[in-house]
């Protein structure tokens, strides 16, 4: 039967523990061109937040929305969390044989195997890897597609088919940017935010962060920056204290203009005299 023929129909989903999103157009069948009959059994469980084909077909059929409930039962190690009762606590990698023995037991299982294929695994501890979504801080750039797109047919482009095809397509299609890393190395982002989240400022300067700190500092890395605390309008509220992420380090690339020439504190007209550059080198492999 082609999957096609399928399309649509809903079905009862092998746990009960996100049932209630049925409501929302989960536990659905869906058809999308990844999926195909020679790589598995051509049928393939969407989990919306542990892959990028699952997210983007999800969200193209309005069962998860851009912006609404993270639906991520796992802890930083891999572990599952509540509401997934029956396997809490237990590694998503050791649970297998349990989820198995689950299904058998309630009467939905209709054949255990085994497929070989390729999975990919750290380098550095040579362990499995998994996909899971986490929070981060996002760059909108969606709603500057066509502005982009104007600048780029109005650059004088070498070699000239670089304009209209491979940059073209990438800013045709550019997302919203992640500009976060969960790393101790880099640039530390500058955003203070109280515990409960309802409260946050954004760093603009060495004296701002004086200011409202009373801390001046000349090293911005994250060994001291990180317990500068700023205190809360709120009375009675926790200091801000600031974010763990860092800067993608791309975004620090990008910022190497205005960072060079230590715009907007110093050379502001020789900057905006200057700026935007005639010439730009490139490799083709950046484009």
């Amino acid at each position: 039967m082609a999957g096609a023929k399928l399309k649509g129909k809903s079905y009862k989903p092998l746990f009960p523990y996100f049932e209630h999103m049925k409501a929302t157009g989960a536990f659905k069948i869906l058809c999308d061109g990844y999926v195909t009959e020679d790589s598995g059994t051509g049928v393939v469980h969407q989990a919306p937040f542990f892959g990028e084909d699952d997210n983007r077909v999800c969200l193209a059929h309005g069962v998860v929305v851009a912006g609404g409930e993270v639906v991520c039962p796992l802890d930083g190690a891999g572990r599952f969390t509540a509401p997934v009762t029956d396997f809490q606590g237990q590694y998503v990698k050791d649970a297998d044989k349990a989820i198995v023995k689950h299904l058998k037991e309630a009467g939905r299982l209709v054949h255990a195997g085994t497929i070989k294929h390729s999975y990919p695994f750290c380098w550095r501890s040579e362990t499995p890897l998994i996909y899971r979504a986490i929070p981060a801080w996002f760059m909108r750039v969606g709603q500057m597609n066509e502005r982009l797109l104007q600048r780029n047919n109005e650059t004088y482009w070498v070699p000239d088919a670089v304009r209209e095809g491979r940059f073209a397509n990438w800013l045709e299609n550019a997302r919203d940017w992640n500009i976060s890393r969960n790393r101790y190395w880099g640039t530390p982002m500058p955003v203070w935010m109280s515990e409960d989240g309802e409260e946050a400022v954004c760093i603009g300067s060495v004296e701002e962060l004086y200011q409202l700190s009373g801390v001046r500092v000349t090293d911005l890395h994250r060994e001291f920056v990180d317990e500068i605390t700023i205190p809360s309008k709120r009375p009675g509220h926790p200091p801000l204290k600031r974010i763990s992420e860092v800067f993608d380090c791309w975004f620090e690339s990008g910022s190497m203009p205005y960072a060079q020439a230590h715009y907007p504190f110093e050379n502001k007209k020789e900057f905006e005299d200057s700026f935007p550059p005639d010439f730009i080198a490139e490799g083709i492999d950046q484009t």
